[in-house]
């Protein structure tokens, strides 16, 4: 390992820990604005990878290439199948996902987690499973959510803890 490679390894190391969406423009993902990833991975080809703006995804693997092409290596030597990823907009990816090559995920999807993401996934979805399947659409999942949800989102830690301390603790 020439020492180029050797520091950009330990500034990636660094960023993966700081701030998700840095690390990843440092490795040549395609990133939009807002966008929050944490502790996500890439294979070896990051800069197929598109993610657009206000997506977030946590222990998420981004896989570009198909690694079972390793079967035919003996016959096949300079075979490879590899292509692009893109998520769209305002896209939530739960954790532990797999985004498989060839994917696009449309705009408005969330993903559940420990989902495998093999084929497309159309605007407007909910999908889970492995492999990943629609659900529903993102307005059924909102008419489901959206009398148990609390305003809770710009509280502190210890506004929050007194506020569900209260709802939830006293009998």
């Amino acid at each position: 390992m020439n020492i180029k490679t050797f520091i950009r390894k330990i500034i990636h190391k660094y960023l993966y820990h700081v701030d998700g969406a840095r690390a990843a423009r440092f490795l040549g993902v395609k990133i939009g604005n807002q966008c929050r990833l944490i502790h996500c991975t890439f294979s070896s080809e990051p800069y197929l990878v598109e993610i657009g703006n206000h997506v977030s995804a946590t222990r998420t693997h981004f896989e570009t290439h198909d690694g079972g092409i390793w079967v035919f290596r003996e016959q096949h030597p300079d075979w490879d199948k590899i292509a692009p990823i893109k998520i769209g907009n305002n896209v939530y990816i739960g954790e532990g996902c797999i985004i498989l090559p060839g994917v696009h995920i449309g705009n408005n999807v969330i993903v559940g987690a420990r989902s495998v993401v093999t084929k497309n996934i159309p605007d407007n979805s909910v999908v889970v499973g492995s492999p990943a399947r629609v659900l529903k659409s993102i307005d059924e999942y909102f008419d489901k959510v959206q009398h148990s949800v609390y305003p809770t989102k710009q509280l502190s830690s210890s506004q929050k803890k007194e506020y569900y301390s209260q709802l939830f603790l006293q009998k």
